[in-house]
């Protein structure tokens, strides 16, 4: 059986993983930008999301790597595949990424409303999951099998998981922004009561990486 995981999740130093106002045209909401600046000149940034050669190595670039091994499937909330809200929109929305998203896997999307699943080319298949987050789980466990399952975000799909004790390892790449509001990951947490600690720390080109771990 795998692990799950949380890679290469951007927070600002004040703990935001995304600034307020977030809308279509601003995803990541008011300054939400510069949380992703370390992971946007990486190679890995450039070939698995991008489809493109080139790109960074370094620190950064070997974190967002590591992100990508050994994962058999992703699980994320509705607000990373759509920015619709309620009953599902027929607009023809597929994603954030174009016709072929990174993940290359079964990825388990939380939502309260029902759809069908929806195949993209490169072998990802969205599955919208109503029956909540240990559900999605235990689909996303099955799917992945002996490999990992990557919980991809947002916040509040992260806080779920860390909450129900269910995170084995996440990674924190700690960006030099401040946001002052916006979407909290450790809003109503105590990571240490939970029985999370701090594995290791490494200063990257953009960014200060951060592994915790659930301990036992």
């Amino acid at each position: 059986m795998g692990k799950v995981r949380v890679d290469s999740f951007a927070v600002s130093i004040d703990g935001f993983a995304a600034g307020p106002q977030q809308s279509l045209d601003d995803p990541l909401g008011a300054r939400g930008l510069g949380l992703h600046a370390w992971f946007r000149p990486t190679r890995t940034f450039q070939r698995n999301v991008m489809g493109q050669e080139g790109g960074e190595s370094g620190v950064d670039d070997d974190f967002a790597a590591r992100g990508f091994e050994g994962v058999g499937a992703w699980i994320l909330g509705r607000n990373m595949f759509s920015p619709s809200r309620g009953p599902w929109p027929d607009d023809g929305w597929r994603g954030w990424w174009g016709d072929e998203p990174p993940y290359h896997c079964d990825v388990f999307v939380l939502t309260h409303h029902a759809r069908g699943p929806l195949a993209m080319a490169g072998g990802t298949m969205f599955h919208f999951i109503t029956d909540g987050a240990e559900a999605a789980l235990a689909l996303a466990k099955q799917a992945a099998g002996a490999a990992d399952v990557r919980v991809g975000g947002g916040a509040g799909t992260i806080r779920q998981y860390l909450q129900a004790g269910a995170i084995d390892h996440m990674h924190l790449a700690v960006a030099p922004v401040l946001l002052g509001s916006g979407e909290s990951l450790f809003a109503g947490l105590d990571l240490p009561a939970l029985g999370y600690r701090v594995g290791d720390s490494a200063p990257g080109e953009r960014a200060m990486h951060i592994l915790v771990e659930r301990v036992g």
